[in-house]
């Protein structure tokens, strides 16, 4: 057995090192344009903001450990410039010498990635205007920020977009003391999150001294030999000494169209669950590829280095006899900004209403871990389900602390093909500075489990901008006066919780009663109460501090 392997990193390093150990006998090359077969992509920021020290540490598998460990023929500066599936053979084109060449194979495996996208901005292509995808441009990036400014002035960047990358760049741009201004043409930043779950982390970034540029594009990059101009479509122009752009990847698929390779909408080269192209010799992995969404089903392509790996391996496994499969991407991802996370897996909201998905959310905002003991701090938690069996659907996490285990436990439920109801018995661990006794998972299935029982009929932040001839509403406060001074939904009553049933004949009856608190559980309180009164009562998820979020 003879195995090609294009492109190396996650998933063409993942499948070398899984065939290896499948077989000691195949003969197996990995092919590598670049300098490196397997770094650390999402180590890049941090080794350019001076966070990882050593560019070593960037390097999860340099080449001579996969030769000696592992008896791989491993060759960087060495591209691949044309697959023939009908002669099962590579043209090579190694950049040391410019020599060209061929290489059969028996099984062809696809790992070339993404490439930043780079659309034809005026100005684009200038030596101050840099990318962050692999080594090479870590290291003219870091470069750049290394370099000494002028006397008594700092480094200025501007970073185009506010994805994953732009807000770990900025973050970095901030730890090396350059003045950071961010532009995104859309109206957040970190667009899979829904908006109102990550506005808070605007606040962050004007915080540690960025400015943000929401709903604002480059129009063109103007070097003047002295600084870099962004000329910007509101008419703004920013000046820097460089600028980061990092809006977007677009999978590297030239070759497998070239091939003759079914490509799907975004560009991924199609596979089946065993990581199959349309060609039973040919395998893609990694951000090359397009999968399924493990959600819906649909085809899709989602770029991370945990889905990549498992592609690999699974690759490996097929081509060796093994029946392993793809069980689909739902998108678990995190990242840092400023000592606070932001974490998400399955749907958002946005993309749910884009399909058209029938779908119900629930907010609740608790503490990290049990409130008495020292150091808990808050967190938001957003789930999205089906309102006709509770399958969970997606959820979203903003906090300080604890913010991975939840996303992660969620992971593995909406894996499991779990409910909301499951969510109310699942047993974690506990002791109070690691969790709650009702921990924030059970929490959500709590809140959610009410929601399809009846027990707490909601209404969401979305509601309550509605025209008022469709949506008359009594607006109860349930907070304290002192809460309600500080800031109230606009025409809301003030009728705290512990009074309640002594003034219940002034609240009305032939109206809808949305109640609400601080976060929603004083809410949930007064609903129930108020429905077995006789009241029709809805308690308004998430409570003031979703409500507020939410108009920004």
């Amino acid at each position: 057995m003879k195995i090609v392997i294009i492109g190396g990193v996650a998933g063409g390093a993942s499948a070398a090192a899984r065939a290896r150990r499948l077989s000691e006998d195949a003969e197996i090359i990995l092919l590598e344009r670049g300098p490196e077969p397997s770094f650390a992509n999402c180590g890049l920021p941090y080794y350019v903001g001076g966070l990882i020290e050593s560019r070593d540490k960037l390097l999860v598998a340099p080449a001579e450990r996969l030769r000696a460990r592992y008896r791989l023929d491993v060759r960087t500066g060495n591209e691949v410039i044309r697959i023939d599936r009908d002669e099962q053979t590579v043209t090579i084109r190694d950049h040391a010498d410019g020599r060209v060449y061929e290489e059969t194979y028996d099984k062809l495996i696809i790992a070339t990635g993404a490439s930043a996208f780079k659309p034809p901005t005026p100005g684009i292509d200038g030596d101050r205007v840099l990318s962050l995808r692999d080594l090479p441009d870590a290291d003219r990036l870091h470069a750049r920020v290394t370099a000494n400014a002028k006397p008594g002035k700092a480094l200025r960047v501007a970073v185009i977009g506010a994805g994953f990358i732009g807000i770990e760049v900025v973050e970095n741009m901030v730890h090396r003391n350059i003045e950071t201004t961010l532009v995104e043409r859309g109206d957040q930043i970190l667009p899979p999150w829904d908006r109102e779950m990550i506005s808070p982390l605007i606040e962050l970034l004007h915080q540690r001294g960025v400015q943000v540029r929401l709903n604002d594009s480059v129009t063109s990059f103007e070097d003047t030999g002295e600084e870099l101009v962004v000329h910007l479509q509101s008419g703004e122009t920013l000046r820097a000494d460089f600028a980061v752009v990092a809006i977007g990847v677009r999978p590297e698929n030239s070759l497998a169209i070239a091939a003759g390779l079914k490509c799907g909408k975004g560009g991924g080269i199609q596979t089946n669950e065993h990581m199959q192209t349309n060609d039973p010799n040919v395998y893609a992995v990694g951000d090359v590829a397009e999968v399924r969404d493990a959600v819906t089903g649909e085809p899709t392509q989602i770029p991370l280095a945990g889905p990549a790996n498992r592609q690999g391996r699974i690759a490996a496994d097929h081509i060796f006899g093994r029946d392993s499969i793809y069980r689909g991407t739902q998108g678990t991802a995190i990242v840092g900004v400023f000592g606070h996370a932001a974490a998400m897996t399955g749907h958002s909201e946005k993309v749910l209403v884009r399909s058209g998905r029938a779908y119900e959310k629930i907010y609740i905002h608790p503490a990290d871990h049990a409130g008495y003991y020292p150091g808990a701090t808050a967190m938001s938690l957003k789930l999205l389900f089906d309102p006709s069996d509770g399958k969970i659907l997606g959820a979203q996490a903003v906090g300080i602390n604890g913010v991975d285990k939840r996303i992660d436990v969620i992971a593995v439920a909406i894996q499991a093909r779990m409910t909301v109801y499951d969510l109310e018995e699942v047993e974690l661990c506990y002791a109070p500075q690691y969790g709650s006794a009702k921990d924030p998972i059970n929490m959500a299935g709590f809140v959610a489990s009410s929601v399809l029982r009846g027990d707490q009929p909601v209404m969401h932040s979305h509601d309550l901008n509605m025209p008022s001839d469709s949506n008359d509403r009594f607006i109860l406060d349930v907070r304290t006066p002192t809460e309600f001074d500080a800031g109230h939904i606009a025409a809301a009553t003030n009728v705290p919780l512990d009074e309640l049933r002594d003034r219940l004949d002034e609240l009305p009856r032939d109206r809808v009663i949305a109640a609400y608190c601080k976060v929603g559980q004083r809410g949930y309180m007064a609903t129930r109460l108020l429905a077995q009164k006789g009241f029709e009562v809805e308690n308004l998820s998430g409570g003031f501090t979703t409500y507020e979020r939410a108009k920004h």
